[in-house]
């Protein structure tokens, strides 16, 4: 009894550590995020101190801070800060419940499906900017069905999904490549903006989407979240401990598909943030009780919030967001590449 008192009690030892790193890491990703979002409304053309920020916000007429603040920097706030969290939150699910570091958005294709639905009505029909984010969701969710579909078979396979996304990837940005090809020269610009992943010209209006669905399907997924770590698992393990996975699986891929498809749709599709939020959470919270979903989606609008004021200020010219974020990403997907073959994964 004494040896067994002594193993019980260092189990919960070890699990009381585990969840004070969690919330320690939350609250610290928290400030960060926090910190960036004020470095977002005070940082530009014109420095602005936090007092004049406050009063701009609460309503009172400024001259010169009202437009710069209101109108610019913060709308460019609010999609950084929710782009980033629902790319984040979306690319841990997809690569936990593929148990894959490469089952992401971007790899399987779901953000090319909808950028090729973008640049098709830009170029070809010349539609609205509402119209064009209402086709990219569309896009995303028919892409996603074409995937499942043709990956299904006789039986459902990570391995067959993940090859059949990066297929299908690579045909629809095939189908970009052409499209911009035929495209009309005053076209190009607003393509490649959108394609780059960009906060620029961030509107209020056109973000209320992408914060609705962040605000509802988050709290609906951290209910999940005890069944994705069971998941994690395996199949065989997660059923025998009462989880109904494929019901779970498909409310979390679906929620994922709507806050990736919004996503995009509102910022376009910013480059890796989904493929590196998740490692990154990992690594930092490491494995405990509580799902990495919460810290995944902080991550990735720390990302975005970062990358985009790197972009601004750090260098002579200023760039997308897309752009720092992929040439942040790139590097980690050849490592994760490389190491994988060494293992015998790929």
């Amino acid at each position: 009894m004494n040896i067994q008192s002594k193993e019980s009690h260092g189990i919960e030892r070890g699990r009381n550590r585990r969840k004070r790193r969690w919330w320690f890491f939350i609250f610290l990703l928290f400030l960060f995020v926090i910190a960036l979002c004020w470095c977002m409304l005070l940082l530009g053309n014109t420095f602005y101190p936090v007092d004049i920020v406050i009063r701009s916000l609460m309503g009172e007429k400024i001259l010169g801070a009202n437009f710069a603040i209101n109108t610019i920097r913060f709308p460019r706030m609010v999609a950084g800060l929710f782009s980033g969290f629902a790319f984040g939150v979306a690319g841990y699910i997809f690569q936990t419940i593929l148990r894959n570091p490469l089952a992401n958005p971007n790899i399987l294709g779901i953000t090319s499906g909808s950028s090729a639905a973008a640049v098709f009505c830009i170029t070809v029909l010349h539609l609205s900017q509402t119209a064009v984010s209402i086709a990219a969701i569309i896009a995303g969710f028919i892409t996603v069905l074409i995937i499942y579909f043709l990956s299904s078979g006789n039986s459902f396979s990570i391995g067959r999904l993940i090859i059949v996304g990066i297929g299908m990837q690579a045909m629809l940005e095939a189908a970009i490549s052409f499209l911009m090809i035929k495209s009309a020269q005053q076209d190009i610009g607003e393509v490649l903006r959108w394609l780059s992943g960009s906060l620029n010209g961030s509107k209020l209006s056109e973000t209320t989407p992408l914060i609705l669905a962040v605000l509802i399907l988050t709290p609906l997924i951290l209910l999940l979240s005890r069944h994705l770590s069971m998941l994690e698992l395996g199949e065989q393990t997660a059923t025998s401990l009462g989880v109904a996975t494929d019901k779970v699986r498909i409310t979390l891929m679906i929620s994922s598909v709507v806050m990736i498809a919004i996503a995009t749709a509102t910022t376009g599709p910013i480059a890796f943030v989904s493929f590196l939020a998740g490692p990154i959470a990992n690594r930092l919270v490491g494995v405990s009780s509580s799902s990495n979903i919460l810290p995944a989606g902080l991550i990735g609008a720390v990302l975005v919030l970062g990358a985009d004021l790197i972009g601004q200020f750090a260098f002579a010219y200023r760039f997308p967001v897309g752009v720092i974020t992929g040439l942040l990403g790139a590097p980690y997907l050849i490592y994760l590449l490389i190491r994988m073959n060494r293992k015998g994964e790929l």
